[in-house]
Parts: structure tokens; sequence; C-alpha cells
């Protein structure tokens, strides 16, 4: 019998000083599945689009985007090169470490589920940053509890685990980061089986590159009331 295959799906923006050291850590995590890493660049001006064209062809897939279409726009692409029989998305700011995809991957490999989420929530070690985050997620995760009848804990967590033949059947059409409620929101409206797990969470200020905005908060509310009467 063929090994089965993690495909780590990693959208890339202006992440010079990240993307290397985000590589080593997934290449060095050891998984009862092989590996394959694809990388997304969405259009960086930083520098980080000639690092990931240095970087050899047995350690990583790389595709390039002509200018920045946002981070969905990366990860469908990603989805869609993606050659595995599970994945896990992965940002390049090493605010989320891969020595969690174990975790992650467990309820998948026995079977007991077909999606889960890492949760920042659920007793992990974490730093202690900005507030305002932590209320606009909680907010957003009660409100998809409500619209969805479940009962998440992280609606908003980067790592999400996927059996990859359920992704590509999810039709995506965010461009932002509204693929975090999005892809929330078709999981739990198909019914798929889905299982939390607690993850560790190193956030970043805005001074050190992060990204989201309060008008991402947005493009929550907008997909999560959207697809909840939509496909």
């Amino acid at each position: 019998m063929a090994q089965r295959k993690l495909s780590v799906l990693i959208p890339v923006y202006n992440e010079k000083a990240t993307v290397l050291e985000l590589l080593k850590r997934v290449r060095s995590v050891s998984l009862p599945v092989a590996k394959e890493i694809i990388l997304v660049d969405d259009g960086s001006t930083d520098g980080t689009r000639e690092l990931l064209k240095a970087i050899p062809e047995d350690q990583a897939r790389v595709f390039y985007h002509d200018g920045n279409k946002g981070k969905a726009a990366a990860v469908r692409t990603a989805i869609d090169r993606a050659t595995g029989d599970f994945a896990i998305i992965q940002d390049a700011d090493l605010e989320y470490d891969p020595v969690d995809y174990p975790a992650l991957l467990t309820p998948l490999l026995d079977g007991r589920a077909e999606v889960v989420y890492g949760s920042r929530f659920l007793g992990g070690p974490h730093r202690v940053l900005l507030f305002w985050h932590y209320f606009g997620n909680r907010f957003f995760t009660i409100l998809t509890n409500i619209l969805y009848d479940v009962n998440l804990t992280d609606m908003g967590t980067c790592y999400k685990a996927f059996a990859l033949p359920q992704l590509k059947m999810i039709p995506l059409s965010s461009e932002r980061f509204g693929i975090e409620a999005e892809l929330t929101a078709k999981v739990c409206k198909r019914g798929l089986r889905l299982y939390e797990v607690p993850i560790s969470y190193s956030g970043r200020t805005y001074a050190e590159g992060k990204k989201i905005t309060w008008k991402d908060g947005l493009s929550y509310l907008w997909c999560l009331l959207r697809y909840r009467v939509c496909d």
C-alpha cells in the first residue's frame, strides 16, 4: 500500500523575514505520512519572491501570482495543485507552529474526522496580545455557532486540516481573509465530521507584520451570513 501524504498549503505575501524559517520547521516535523510542501507567493514585493526562487525543487513546490490577489486566492491555487490525501493550511508568519501537525492529523488518520481545526482557546500555550482581536474572533465564533448549530471555539484559526478530497469538493470564492469564515461556513453546512484540537499560538503585532484588519472582520460577517443561505 502506498504511503499516505500530507499537502502543506502555504500562502505567502511579504514574509521575507520568516518564510525560510517556516519552511525549515515544516520540513523538520516528524509525521507518520509523507509530506509535500506547496508555497504560493501572492505577489510579494519585499524580496520574498527572490528567496522562494532559490528553494530547491526537492524541498517544496513554489507557484507565483502576478500580483497580490489575497490569501484566499493563494490558498485556492495551492488546493488546485495539491496531490496528497490530507491538507493543512499553514501561514508563513510563524504564528502557528508545525509541531502541532501530529495532533491535527490524528483524527483524520484514524477516521474520526474529515476536518480538524487547531483551536487557540483549548488550553495550548499562546502569546498574550491584542484584546480586540480576541474579542472579534470570539464574536464571530459565537455567531458561527448560532447560525450553523455547532460548538466551535475558534472559527478563525489558520490551522485547518482536511481530508483533501473533501476540501477539493468545497467551492471557494473569497479573495482575502474571508476564506476562514467561508471554509467554516461550508464545512458546517455540509455536515462534515469536524474536530478541534488544542494548538500553541504566537501572535504578532502590527509592527511585527500582522496583516488582518477590522475590514477583514466585515468579510467574516458577510461570508457567515451569505453562506448560511447560499452554497
